[in-house]
């Protein structure tokens, strides 16, 4: 008999609705408990997807011995602080991005989870949706030649209110940590640690970076990274990679299951994907494919990457003028 997970999820707002939907696509996951600061929201949620127990404080799910994985959904600055207690009462953790709010953050959390051989990953799921494995398999199997140029960007208009996350700075506000942490893993993915990063960004009357321009440069590579975010303005948000033998378009939201063109030598690959659910339900998988291995991180989006996206933020930010 397949061995049945159990998860928890510590704080129920909107991308955790869509996870623990994505949750019953996948076999052996069950969404076992759920916890907020207030039991009444907790319930709502338990109630609305079938968790089996909701908890009023995060205490309570962290220290219940049935549950084997949490998925961590509070607002930035608490990620490393909740996942630090999950790792602590002897939990796997899946955290969502950003992990931290700083480099140091997550080669603590990495520290603590390899000292304990406890399972930890950054939720970038965009790593594991079937248009993005198909893009980084088209580049890395050499199908567009040498890659030149990569462009990426996430922007959409925002309800400016100051007491929201978004324009909060006590709340991990801004464009880069909330959306521009996407652009900047495509050209890490996709082309390795930059040898230059240049950054400006528009700082906002609340202190956060409301519109965040970056350009990498690759001098060995010969490669050049456009990249920005924003909540001032919609755009598509689509992501082109270019090489000496084409192109690869990732249409509108790129960093979602979405659909793709491969210009290889002037001939159009079209791929589009079936989907079901959100697209949450591939990083659920490759958690519980880790651990049913025995792995304690994953071996396509480790612990490392994490460090370097992290390390390459804490650049970005410092140069913007950027502090938490």
């Amino acid at each position: 008999m397949e061995k049945q997970w159990n998860w928890g999820i510590i704080a129920p707002g909107k991308i955790a609705e869509k996870f623990a939907s994505d949750i019953k696509l996948v076999d052996g996951a069950n969404l076992y408990a759920v916890a907020s600061r207030t039991l009444g929201k907790a319930q709502a949620f338990a109630n609305q997807f079938d968790a089996e127990i909701a908890y009023g404080s995060y205490e309570e799910l962290a220290e219940d011995p049935n549950v084997d994985i949490v998925y961590i959904a509070s607002p930035h600055p608490f990620h490393f602080e909740h996942s630090l207690l999950c790792l602590k009462n002897d939990k796997h953790v899946l955290c969502e991005k950003p992990m931290g709010m700083n480099a140091q953050q997550v080669e603590e959390l990495s520290k603590v989870a390899k000292d304990n051989n406890l399972f930890l990953m950054e939720a970038l799921w965009t790593k594991f949706i079937p248009s993005f494995r198909k893009c980084y398999e088209l580049v890395h199997e050499g199908h567009i030649g040498e890659v030149k140029y990569i462009q990426a960007n996430f922007c959409f208009k925002a309800e400016y209110d100051i007491s929201k996350r978004l324009f909060n700075k006590e709340l991990g506000g801004g464009s880069l940590l909330d959306i521009g942490i996407y652009p900047v893993f495509f050209a890490l993915e996709l082309a390795g640690k930059p040898d230059e990063i240049l950054a400006s960004a528009v700082i906002g009357k609340t202190g956060v970076d409301e519109n965040c321009n970056i350009v990498f440069t690759y001098r060995q590579k010969g490669i050049s990274a456009s990249l920005s975010s924003s909540f001032q303005v919609n755009t598509p948000s689509e992501a082109l990679i270019a090489g000496t033998k084409g192109y690869i378009r990732m249409y509108s939201k790129w960093h979602e299951p979405t659909s793709l063109d491969a210009v290889i030598d002037g001939h159009i690959h079209h791929y589009a994907f079936d989907e079901s659910g959100f697209g949450y339900q591939y990083e659920i998988e490759e958690v519980m494919n880790c651990l049913i291995r025995g792995d304690s991180q994953s071996t396509e989006f480790p612990l490392a990457k994490s460090l370097r996206l992290h390390e390459t933020l804490d650049s970005i930010r410092q140069q913007i003028g950027l502090e938490y």
